[in-house]
């Protein structure tokens, strides 16, 4: 059968319609996953070294414990700067909204799930008191991580708090606002200003939040055009730099923290824009980068219940069992950890421990009047 002028018509506005729908929705960058599902595995196993690994009692002559706490430290740099760098890249679109949709889809949102699972990691992690991370031990304690001193719960918190300057200074000029804040980064990395709790960490890396979001053409240029010859430039004469900040113990030096992690950034955006050339390898990592929050807060207290079943029987492992555990156990442990973080992560109610509730939606008035539909009144 032919169709008629309107039927036509309808299908042409039905066509066009969806192409600008697909135009107006935001891209999604497979790099920006990649990196994201990387800067989550280095978080969490950083944790794993520092909380469990390195307090097992290894009693072995090779240095493993050395090389795996040491290879953690020099990763500092690159984790959180990133994730940031990233966080910010996206943050655009939601930053030119009116402060009411930004207050509630951001700084709400974000300060919601700090204090939802500061409260759940606040309970989990009384039941482990060997457990070597900061917890409330009162509530003077956890009203203090509630407002001003966060917990290691601190990238939540801090992405309220960078949304809220990002809006504040959007109209001032990125390069006053970025100076401003790399400043404040070095300030904090040279131990110039109080730092309790967590943060140190929330006042370093507004500078790369920012940086991601009025720097979003280069970043993804960077990824664009990655190449193994710009990496290995990079990448060479950085491991240099960070020995040298080994060496002198100079994280403390006024901006040279600071310095490292951009260069750190930049390698990690390189990286990432050259995994996405494997496609099983970024089908794994994306698929992470995109499932980035449940692993974040469940991950230290499943890892303290982990420790407190694993750390006496690794100690008093034979020396043989020991090399071999002290060889790859943060490796398997860190696997270990994610794989149970999204597998819990299925049977949590999502609508409220994972994201701001929605409003209730008011209920619809009941008709008034005796009018019928249909009928006219009279």
């Amino acid at each position: 059968m032919r169709r008629t002028a309107d039927q036509q018509s309808t299908v042409r506005l039905r066509f066009t319609g969806d192409l600008r729908d697909h135009a107006a929705a935001p891209e999604r960058h497979a790099w920006a996953d990649v990196a994201k599902g990387a800067c989550i595995v280095l978080v969490v196993l950083w944790h794993v070294i520092m909380k469990h690994y390195l307090q097992v009692d290894w009693r072995i002559s090779l240095p493993f414990p050395g090389i795996w706490g040491t290879l953690g430290e020099q990763l500092l740099p690159l984790r959180m700067p990133l994730f940031f760098a990233i966080s910010g890249l996206f943050a655009a679109r939601a930053v030119a909204r009116p402060w009411r949709v930004l207050g509630r889809t951001k700084l709400a949102k974000f300060y919601y799930l700090y204090v939802v699972w500061l409260v759940v990691h606040t309970a989990l992690l009384s039941l482990v008191p060997d457990f070597d991370t900061a917890r409330a031990t009162g509530p003077h304690e956890f009203f203090r991580q509630l407002t001003i001193d966060p917990s290691n719960l601190w990238y939540l918190y801090a992405l309220a708090l960078y949304f809220a300057v990002a809006k504040l200074t959007r109209r001032v000029p990125a390069p006053v606002v970025l100076v401003a804040a790399f400043a404040l980064s070095a300030a904090a990395s040279a131990e110039l200003i109080p730092l309790p709790g967590d943060r140190e960490g929330v006042y370093q890396n507004l500078v790369f939040f920012l940086a991601g979001l009025h720097g979003k053409p280069i970043v993804e240029r960077v990824a664009a055009t990655a190449g193994w010859l710009r990496f290995f430039a990079i990448a060479v004469p950085y491991l240099g730099v960070l020995a040298l900040i080994q060496h002198f113990d100079a994280k403390t030096w006024f901006g040279l923290w600071p310095a490292a992690s951009f260069i750190a950034v930049f390698l990690g955006v390189t990286a990432a824009g050259l995994v996405t050339r494997w496609s099983a390898l970024t089908g794994a990592l994306a698929g992470l980068g995109r499932r980035t929050l449940p692993i974040y807060v469940v991950h230290m207290p499943l890892l303290a219940l982990l420790h407190l079943a694993l750390v006496d029987v690794l100690s008093r492992a034979d020396p043989t069992a020991q090399t071999v555990l002290a060889t790859i156990e943060p490796a398997v442990l860190t696997a270990v950890v994610v794989a149970l973080c999204l597998l819990i992560h299925r049977f949590l109610p999502t609508k409220w421990i994972f994201d701001l509730p929605a409003p209730a939606k008011p209920s619809p008035l009941p008709p008034t009047g005796g009018s019928r539909p249909g009928r006219r009144p009279r």
